[in-house]
């Protein structure tokens, strides 16, 4: 299915506080930084790509792709990386998706975006395995006034912001470890089908 065009936006910019404060998206998976799996796997389904971190900002900008920090300050959470995405990309439609999960489906822009246009929604996000996963989502350009907002207010919740929106769900249950990310550094020996590695 043809789509407008869209700024795969991966979100880097959190503190790893679980990882024991260190950079999650540079830590190595079967020997390459998390960061770059994602890469590999989202670059082939959009028209552009940036990275949304708020540290290590040279490290991420080796991979070749444009990095851009969070216009709210103090680490403000996912939602703050899709608003300074909807701020720099130059398309309709923006696409977040977080550095931690490198198994990323390899149809994801496509059932998302299928999703969005049947719903006439403004934003689309993942449910998989009964759970929703919203910071695997799609997002109207206009929505950064609204997101604005909801993040003046004090706002942080990805999932309160989408409902609020009325994100329409589209459905991956056929893919449920697709969206596992690795949270823990003992998360990284182990494989996606649950075996180590």
């Amino acid at each position: 299915m043809a789509h407008e065009a869209i700024t795969g936006v991966i979100l880097a910019g959190g503190l790893g506080r679980r990882m024991g404060g260190v950079d999650k998206g540079l830590q190595l998976l079967a020997g390459r930084p998390l960061v770059r799996h994602v890469v590999d796997r989202l670059a082939p389904q959009v028209d552009a790509v940036l990275i949304n971190a708020n540290r290590s900002q040279a490290e991420y900008g080796a991979l070749g792709y444009p990095v851009l920090a969070d216009e709210i300050p103090d680490f403000a959470g996912p939602l703050a990386g899709l608003h300074a995405a909807l701020s720099a990309a130059r398309t309709p439609l923006v696409l977040t998706v977080p550095c931690d999960s490198p198994y990323l489906p390899p149809d994801l822009v496509v059932r998302l975006y299928a999703g969005l246009v049947a719903a006439g929604a403004d934003l689309a996000i993942v449910r998989a395995d009964g759970r929703l996963h919203p910071v695997f989502c799609l997002a109207r350009m206009h929505l950064r006034g609204p997101l604005a907002a909801y993040l003046e207010q004090g706002g942080r919740r990805v999932a309160g912001w989408c409902s609020e929106m009325g994100a329409c769900e589209v459905d991956f249950d056929d893919q449920p470890l697709a969206f596992r990310n690795f949270n823990t550094l003992d998360d990284l020996s182990i494989n996606a089908d649950g075996t180590n590695a």
